[in-house]
């Protein structure tokens, strides 16, 4: 269980707020505050009153900085990372099927997961200093899931989707509206306001219209079948690269990687 401190749940008539609530972690995510963002998502569904769902990071700093790094120290056998990303794709495909309209108020970072969790948001309104990306190639040596990476390269194309893995840069907020990911970007001292009077706004539009259109572009994006990625998971994982990534990143030094 995350501690009741961790992730804030709040409600404002039809709008409920999820805020993740690590700001001294820049909003890593332990396994348990996965959990509450999953249950958070059953709620919503649960309750015909809830008509939008706002997913927010606490601190001004970051949505999400990714998952808690030091929860990789355990991962020994293929079996782990592939559980890893399995469970991965089944919260970001609850949250993806939540029958409510989601929108992501991102201020700072939303990398790794964070990122992972705005995309399969709805809306996304920003900061002018929000960063986007999975900047794996130069953190943990890890990869992404084949879901992931389908999403990503429905929302950028698989020519930036490389760019950004390769590089490991993160885009900026104007990159991400000029590639219609970002919907607005607005000033920290402006972007509750502006969030809280969205979710209102279509809070009091038909719901079945909302849930309908959502739905019916959920299943074009599910319509593929994905290949299998097993294998390219299981290679990842136990790697001594990826490893050596953990271990570099808890002892906040450059990873030395050898390919292997």
């Amino acid at each position: 269980m995350s501690t009741p401190d961790e992730v804030l749940v709040t409600r404002d008539g039809p709008v409920l707020t999820l805020t993740f609530n690590r700001p001294e972690a820049r909003n890593a995510l332990s396994w348990a505050m996965y959990d509450r963002l999953y249950r958070a998502c059953e709620e919503v569904d649960a309750d015909d009153s809830a008509r939008v769902l706002v997913l927010r990071g606490a601190g001004g700093k970051a949505f999400v900085a990714g998952t808690d790094i030091s929860q990789f120290k355990a991962f020994e056998r293929a079996e782990d990372g592939i559980a890893y990303e399995r469970d991965g794709d089944r919260r970001m495909a609850r949250l993806e099927a939540v029958r409510k309209p989601v929108i992501a108020q991102v201020q700072g970072f939303a990398v790794g997961a964070g990122f992972r969790i705005a995309t399969a948001c709805d809306i996304r309104i920003a900061t002018p200093d929000a960063r986007f990306g999975a900047p794996i190639a130069r953190t943990l040596g890890n990869c992404l899931s084949m879901a992931a990476y389908a999403r990503l390269v429905d929302v950028f194309g698989p020519s930036r989707v490389k760019e950004l893995i390769f590089t490991a840069r993160l885009l900026t907020a104007e990159e991400a509206h000029a590639a219609g990911y970002v919907h607005e970007i607005l000033p920290p001292e402006q972007i509750e306001a502006r969030v809280t009077a969205l979710a209102h706004q279509i809070a009091e539009h038909a719901p079945i219209t909302l849930r309908v259109t959502k739905e019916a572009i959920r299943r074009l994006a599910e319509s593929r079948v994905l290949p299998e990625a097993e294998d390219l998971i299981a290679t990842t994982y136990t790697s001594a690269d990826f490893h050596e990534g953990v271990r570099a990143f808890l002892e906040k030094r450059r990873a030395r990687w050898t390919g292997r």
